[in-house]
């Protein structure tokens, strides 16, 4: 039968075996044991499987010598055969001391159906990446009527597009807009049919701004142009955005939120409502519907603290943007997103020339929001 013909695979793993080893005791014979001349005709004209007998004789001459090299030679070829792939339960991600990168660590596979297996119920679910339709929001004003011109903050865009398309986001980039522009725009994204088959979305401002929120294009004093955080959560909540509802909503803001430097100031927060929910359990549930809050899975992320500026450079970029991007790159694979947003906060302990301090603001993430890139 044609099945007899074929050759046994144990004798094909065997030779494989015989040739490696020969390679090894000629690469260890000729570099260091310096054979005499009637050793080395016998190693030579020895068979694979015979050529370590023929080196016995040598090795116990020069035991001490020889038996350092040979296990030199063995451990290092150990080294070269493991390294290439690393065990899903060793895997630990890129170094923390490395540089700013541009390429995106990508997340085993492994690693991500483990995560996905032990922390099940403290994690966002994740669609798979054939069925969902992941959708990214880029809103940016560079010119203005009244205000200077955000020069080279086309970078950020782009750094930000390609940072979202590959976390697989299909990115919608408007610019120069009014705050009523930027709502109708931020409206008709909600009411996109895709978030219902996908997991997540992500919202970019880049501007100026103010305490209040993001100017649009005709701002000035006399004529405020503002569009409020609070017109973005609403847009996007429970009541408003169903298709959204218990699925993480990242808001990413470069602008300013004041006029100091970076100063810390030291004053007390904005006073807090004193009115507070009732906790009584009643009436959660009324006819099988299940009563959610209305904004829930939500975090805003901005580039600086309450009453302080955001920097940017004028030919690389906002420091915020280029450093969020790069620790999405670094981070991401293997940190779920507030690590990574923290991560990015402790990046400007020491800055290098101004001073500006990152705020997580209004975290409702109820789960641990993993963006698995690759998956």
């Amino acid at each position: 039968m044609a099945e007899d013909n074929k050759e046994n695979p144990f004798k094909v793993f065997e030779s494989l075996g015989k040739e490696i080893l020969s390679g090894l005791l000629d690469n260890v014979e000729k570099k260091y044991l310096n054979l005499s001349g009637t050793e080395k005709e016998k190693f030579y004209g020895a068979k694979p499987a015979d050529k370590l007998r023929v080196l016995e004789a040598s090795v116990r001459k020069k035991r001490d010598e020889a038996g350092r090299i040979l296990v030199e030679t063995f451990f290092s070829k150990e080294k070269e055969s493991t390294s290439a792939e690393v065990p899903s339960e060793m895997w630990a991600g890129p170094d923390e001391s490395a540089e700013f990168t541009d390429t995106l660590e990508l997340c085993p596979p492994e690693e991500f159906l483990r995560l996905c297996k032990e922390k099940a119920g403290e994690i966002y679910p994740i669609k798979e990446r054939k069925n969902r339709t992941r959708l990214a929001l880029i809103i940016c004003n560079i010119e203005f009527n009244n205000l200077p011109p955000r020069s080279r903050a086309e970078v950020d865009i782009e750094g930000m597009k390609r940072l979202l398309e590959g976390l697989d986001y299909s990115v919608e980039v408007k610019k120069q807009l009014t705050a009523t522009e930027m709502q109708s725009v931020l409206q008709e994204f909600a009411a996109r049919p895709e978030h219902r088959s996908s997991d997540s979305t992500f919202l970019v401002f880049m501007s100026h701004g103010f305490l209040e929120g993001i100017c649009g294009t005709t701002h000035s004093e006399e004529q405020p142009d503002m569009l409020s955080l609070d017109t973005i959560f609403q847009i996007f909540n429970n009541n408003n955005c169903q298709s959204l509802k218990d699925k993480p909503k990242i808001i990413i803001v470069q602008a300013c939120r004041g006029a100091n430097s970076g100063e810390p100031l030291v004053r007390d927060s904005p006073s807090v409502s004193e009115d507070s929910p009732s906790e009584s359990s009643d009436n959660l549930e009324a006819d099988a519907v299940h009563i959610a809050h209305v904004e829930k899975d939500f975090i805003a992320f901005w580039a600086s603290a309450p009453y302080n500026l955001s920097w940017r450079d004028e030919r690389e970029g906002s420091p915020f943007i280029t450093r969020l991007i790069s620790y999405f790159h670094k981070y991401s694979s293997r940190c779920h997103l507030v690590e990574v947003f923290r991560k990015v906060q402790r990046s400007f302990e020491k800055p290098p020339v101004k001073i500006q301090v990152p705020t997580i603001k209004r975290h409702t993430l109820i789960r641990c929001f993993y963006l698995f890139p690759g998956n």
